[in-house]
């Protein structure tokens, strides 16, 4: 998938994750799109939570070999 930014959060655990992608949010338009790079598990719920919770949208997970990578699209300003 195409992102227009990338935050690298590898060896964050809960909550500092989605913490940092909060902060990046704030950078992009709507209707960009944020990569996610994670080795926390938990982040396969937290951050379709987090989008239900801002408004923003949850486009999946890829995983492997215990990195993940998660896109959201920003829908509000």
């Amino acid at each position: 998938m195409e992102a227009d930014a990338t935050l690298d959060s590898f060896g964050l655990l809960c909550p500092m994750p989605i913490i940092k992608t909060a902060q990046k949010m704030k950078e992009l338009k709507v209707g960009e799109v944020l990569e996610v790079l994670a080795t926390d598990p938990g982040i396969r719920e937290d951050m379709p939570a987090w989008c239900r919770a801002t408004g923003n949208e949850y486009l999946g997970l890829e995983e492997r070999e215990g990195e993940y990578r998660v896109y959201i699209r920003k829908l509000q300003g």
